[in-house]
């Protein structure tokens, strides 16, 4: 079972809902669950998100993902600069660093940008997965080119079967089979009904509609997994969802369920 998807270990394996990041310092970056690789000049507000100081080098350290929302900005998954990810405050990591423009994480491609900045949702609810993002400051700022923008409350984008797509560096099997280079997978945005059917409030998680939407088949198959966390999910060219936690990868009746990007905006709206 899963929870918040990080990269660490063989976490997909563990008999607990996890988050989709990486909690320990072996992290072994990942892919998506019945995905296939693709360039990163497709998607170029896809970043990873990296210190090699907690993680090591064998994946330039990536321990989550990111999206590029401004030249300097970039979202990701509140849980991904936790103290179970981290081992203490994001501050405190000296080599916090954004991976932009490399697909292939042991490619010397693309730029590795400090992060300046934190800010952590102050609502962030770990224990029920809600409001799950955070936003990166970055040291220099990457191309307007590399910005996607976010899907606002009532886009058609976030109907039930739009079709979406996610990216990241996970676990591609939910067996800890990480790889070095970004992949992507085809999903259905799934209805709320269904997704709280699925995740009703038991020990797996509670769905909650107003800050969570839920993608996947409902055979299962397609999905993000450990090491996705706080990557894109994208429809209609928009930003509508942040990998955020689930029951297993790719599992018949467990979609995976993705930070609604309308009520980060929301959020992040209210704070100017």
């Amino acid at each position: 079972m899963r929870r918040p998807f990080v990269a660490v270990l063989a976490l997909a394996a563990a008999a607990a809902v996890i988050p989709l990041a990486s909690p320990a310092p072996a992290a072994t970056g990942g892919v998506i669950i019945g995905g296939q690789p693709v360039d990163i000049a497709q998607s170029p507000w896809t970043v990873a998100l990296s210190s090699r100081d907690r993680f090591g080098g064998t994946r330039a350290g990536q321990f989550c993902g990111g999206v590029v929302i401004g030249p300097s900005l970039v979202l990701t998954a509140a849980h991904c600069l936790g103290p179970l990810v981290l081992g203490g405050p994001p501050e405190r990591v000296r080599d916090l660093r954004v991976i932009a423009h490399r697909g292939d994480l042991l490619s010397d491609k693309g730029e590795e940008i400090p992060v300046s900045k934190t800010w952590v949702n102050p609502a962030y609810d770990a224990a029920a997965n809600a409001g799950d993002f955070a936003v990166l400051t970055l040291a220099s700022p990457l191309p307007q080119s590399s910005v996607i923008r976010m899907a606002a409350a009532g886009d058609a984008a976030y109907a039930p079967g739009t079709e979406a797509a996610v990216y990241g560096w996970g676990d591609t099997s939910g067996g800890g089979d990480y790889a070095l280079t970004l992949r992507s997978v085809g999903v259905n945005v799934l209805s709320d009904a269904t997704c709280e059917r699925a995740y009703p409030g038991n020990a797996d998680g509670t769905y909650r509609a107003v800050s969570m939407l839920c993608a996947g088949e409902l055979e299962g198959g397609r999905d993000a997994c450990q090491g996705d966390s706080g990557g894109p999910l994208v429809a209609r060219g928009r930003l509508i969802g942040l990998v955020s936690w689930g029951s297993g990868c790719g599992q018949p009746g467990n979609p995976g369920v993705y930070t609604r990007v309308s009520d980060v905006a929301r959020v992040l709206g209210s704070r100017r």
